[in-house]
């Protein structure tokens, strides 16, 4: 399957309905791009995924009878290409008047275009994450600090403590970027886990809203942020996972991790 440019996606086009099943739909980007921008090559400094959740999955039994699911997709982030939003949904729509003879059987087509399109092997689970926030987690939005940078972002904002070696995890709400295409607003909650210097939390907070303007993809905002913690703040193992909030029907969840770092127990914040 042929990769695409972001100027090229359906976003912000008007789009037909789909009538049939069709996974010419999908439209696959190159994440180098992205990534060689940040000065990351083939080695990449991180493991991970991409966690789309499906709100409005349909299709039509073997008689013809409409079902109905939520699902979970996981992209790995080694995948050579990640699959924009839109064009993700008006795919999942097209599989409303396709008929399959059980569940599996939509899943495993579900599984077989997407790999395809990500290059790599895509997992469908029926279902969603449950509502669940980290009670462990310390959140930084209540910090009583004067903000006035909002772009572009900029990690020299991030300072940490090299005298003071701790493991926590910091979260923020306030968390928002805009869509490469679109400029539309996208808004996530984050979830920064580490072990390594003490992160100044007023220059995180400061350096998160400063993504505030910015325009890029989630896949592209997390790693950015993890790569800028990384570098300006040494931290053993990190861990972010910004959950963003729904748009037409989907959510995405990226997830980067120090190498052999557990992956975060999947959940949704309450504003998913």
């Amino acid at each position: 399957m042929s990769a695409h440019t972001p100027d090229g996606s359906p976003l912000g086009r008007d789009t037909a309905y789909p009538s049939g099943y069709d996974p010419g739909l999908l439209y696959p980007i190159p994440r180098a791009p992205a990534r060689a921008a940040l000065g990351l090559g083939a080695a990449l400094p991180f493991i991970g995924f991409d966690r789309w959740q499906a709100f409005e999955l349909s299709w039509l039994d073997a008689r013809g009878k409409p079902c109905v699911a939520t699902a979970t997709l996981q992209v790995p982030a080694d995948s050579p290409r990640l699959i924009e939003s839109k064009s993700l949904k008006l795919y999942l729509n097209s599989l409303n008047a396709a008929r399959f003879n059980a569940a599996d059987a939509l899943r495993a087509r579900i599984e077989a275009d997407l790999s395809a399109a990500a290059g790599a092997p895509v997992t469908l689970t029926f279902g969603m994450a449950p509502l669940r926030e980290d009670d462990a987690a310390h959140s930084i939005d209540g910090l009583d600090i004067a903000i006035d940078h909002y772009g572009p972002p900029d990690a020299g904002l991030l300072h940490a403590d090299p005298a003071h070696v701790v493991e926590e995890t910091l979260t923020s709400a306030l968390l928002k970027s805009n869509c490469p295409v679109t400029g539309q607003p996208d808004w996530a909650d984050i979830s920064i886990a580490y072990r390594g210097p003490r992160i100044d939390r007023a220059g995180l907070l400061r350096y998160l809203v400063s993504f505030r303007e910015h325009a890029g993809f989630h896949e592209q905002c997390v790693e950015q942020i993890f790569v800028d913690l990384l570098a300006r703040c040494t931290p053993q193992q990190l861990s972010v996972e910004a959950r963003y909030t729904r748009r037409g029907g989907l959510d995405i969840n990226p997830w980067r991790g120090s190498p052999g770092h557990v992956p975060p127990p999947p959940r949704r914040s309450l504003r998913q």
